[in-house]
């Protein structure tokens, strides 16, 4: 991670714990920090809907100092009012640091690579890297930073909340099962991509058979919607693929008696999750969503206080 916040892969096991040690420290004493980004400006371009990522960097830069300003998809239209260099080149003019939730990885991409200031990944198809550091800080404080023994298991679509996990599991050490229906697996590139940092940490990243056998002892049960936007088509096929991938009491019956149950949100209950297991005494899903608040303060602090402007 130099300017940019594009993929976890991008980042050293260092540069996450040293996320963590600051979010810890903002999240203590938030008034410490309460003018870090005095006179600071993000813009938020969103191409999809969101409620978290919205809500919590706006309200992020406003507890830090700074003002955020929201672009929403008739505003920008990426590529087509305006290609995304020229978009990038502009804003780079006006404000410190730009969070794009997009469609398309190539944008963020492209984004990062025109613009002179900091570029975060708010989402793309490929990425989630700010959920999946609130994620870790979340099992963190829950169970210890000794994350060589811990196990999560993940339950659903390989997706980019499931990408993101992996990449920061292989980086920290911690163990991850996969279980998903065949032809949902993560990619296999990124799979391979991984090994290097996982032989060194010798965190194993497994494919597991059967949600059971994925469950089975874990310290985390992790799930996400089955059908991601943009995917509303596939649907009705996704809720058939996919029936016998429910994080339910059973399910978490058979992980460790103090094990955590997470979601990224938002929720299908009763679908991926019931409600009993989404609100239940292992859940830590509402810890998550209020840890996206404090993990991205320190990701603001730590990229825009590096911005030198000229």
């Amino acid at each position: 991670m130099n300017k940019d916040l594009i993929s976890i892969g991008e980042m050293s096991r260092k540069e996450i714990l040293d996320i963590f040690s600051l979010t810890e420290k903002i999240k203590k004493s938030p008034g410490k920090y309460s003018r870090a980004l005095k006179g600071k400006s993000l813009a938020l371009i969103f191409e999809k809907p969101s409620n978290r990522t919205y809500v919590s960097f706006s309200v992020g830069m406003y507890q830090l100092g700074g003002n955020a300003i929201y672009l929403g998809p008739e505003q920008i239209k990426l590529g087509v009012r305006e290609t995304i260099h020229d978009v990038a080149q502009t804003l780079s003019r006006y404000v410190d640091g730009i969070v794009l939730r997009t469609f398309g990885h190539e944008n963020v991409l492209e984004m990062a690579k025109f613009a002179d200031i900091p570029v975060i990944n708010g989402l793309s198809d490929y990425s989630h890297p700010c959920q999946a550091l609130a994620d870790v800080f979340t099992i963190r404080e829950h169970l210890g930073d000794t994350f060589e023994k811990i196990t999560m298991a993940y339950i659903g679509d390989g997706n980019n909340v499931c990408n993101s996990l992996i990449f920061i599991s292989s980086k920290l050490g911690m163990h991850f099962n996969i279980a998903t229906p065949r032809g949902y697996e993560p990619d296999e590139s990124l799979l391979k991509k991984i090994s290097p940092a996982a032989r060194e940490t010798k965190a194993r990243i497994r494919l597991c058979a059967t949600s059971e056998e994925a469950a089975k002892d874990a310290d985390v049960i992790y799930t996400d919607v089955w059908a991601s936007m943009g995917q509303e088509r596939e649907a009705e096929k996704r809720k058939q693929d996919f029936k016998d991938y429910q994080v339910n009491d059973r399910l978490v019956g058979l992980a460790k008696k103090s094990c955590i149950v997470m979601h990224c949100l938002p929720a299908h209950r009763g679908e991926e999750i019931t409600d009993s297991a989404i609100d239940g005494k292992n859940s830590a899903v509402f810890d998550q969503a209020e840890n996206r608040l404090h993990v991205q303060k320190a990701i603001l602090v730590t990229l825009l206080k590096r911005l030198i402007r000229h």
